[in-house]
């Protein structure tokens, strides 16, 4: 299995390290009072784009598909929107080694699936659906759809657009400490929004698109919104790509 190297900057600086070794002791932040934790997860271009040809895809490295995973295995559950699944059949799973590394510690093989829909079509035939994982799906109040594929909750929510404290309530109910969001930017606009974002994970890949594609996070607010600070929590760095961590404060 391929060991990507990285070169960890801050804190403790060190270089060359394997990428599995620098997230040894990864956890995900400490659930508030009365919720879930939820950190987004999301890889752009140098110009802050989350989208190239409508995907993510071909904005990270293969380092950065492993990091993703390995974030995904220390979470209860990790969400994304309808609109990224069906721009790109997202498959929100850790594989094989992490399945059985999670199993090992007696927990689920996999993460709970989560994805969020407003009122548009769920393509009931991603590949999303075909896993063993626990699988939720939360759609909005005028969602057509009236029945979720074998192995998938259906939640309807009592809005056109599910809240996210609605679905954090949800899954809490469930019994779900800690969330992972991979967007789409939509979908993190509206936590963004309610300040229910406790970490960013961003990754930052040496292209620059130039393109009127979706930011990281979708506009949200006026200019004249307070900001949200944010505390640097560590740096990395894959060949010419950034691997950052944030803490909202």
């Amino acid at each position: 299995m391929t060991a990507y190297l990285v070169d960890r900057l801050w804190p403790d600086p060190a270089l060359a390290l394997p990428l599995r070794e620098a997230m040894a002791g990864f956890s995900p932040p400490r659930a508030p009072d009365g919720r879930p934790s939820v950190a987004v997860n999301m890889v752009t271009s140098i110009d802050g784009r989350a989208q190239l040809a409508g995907t993510a895809e071909g904005l990270g490295s293969r380092a950065d598909r492993l990091l993703v995973r390995l974030y995904r295995a220390a979470f209860d559950a990790v969400m994304s929107g309808a609109g990224t699944l069906r721009a790109s059949d997202a498959w929100l799973r850790v594989g094989d080694e992490l399945a059985a590394r999670r199993a090992a510690q007696g927990r689920s093989p996999q993460p709970i699936g989560v994805v969020v829909a407003g009122s548009g079509p769920v393509p009931t035939d991603a590949r999303w659906f075909d896993g063993d994982e626990p699988r939720i799906l939360v759609v909005g109040a005028g969602n057509p759809l009236e029945h979720a594929p074998a192995g998938t909750e259906l939640l309807r929510a009592p809005d056109p657009r599910p809240s996210p404290r609605w679905v954090l309530d949800r899954l809490a109910e469930r019994g779900v400490g800690s969330v992972l969001l991979e967007g789409g930017p939509r979908l993190n606009a509206a936590f963004f929004a309610e300040r229910l974002v406790d970490e960013l994970y961003w990754t930052i890949g040496p292209l620059v698109l130039g393109s009127d594609a979706l930011p990281l996070i979708a506009p949200f607010a006026g200019d004249d919104a307070e900001p949200w600070p944010a505390r640097l929590v560590s740096v990395m760095r894959h060949e010419d790509e950034l691997m950052l961590r944030y803490r909202f404060l």
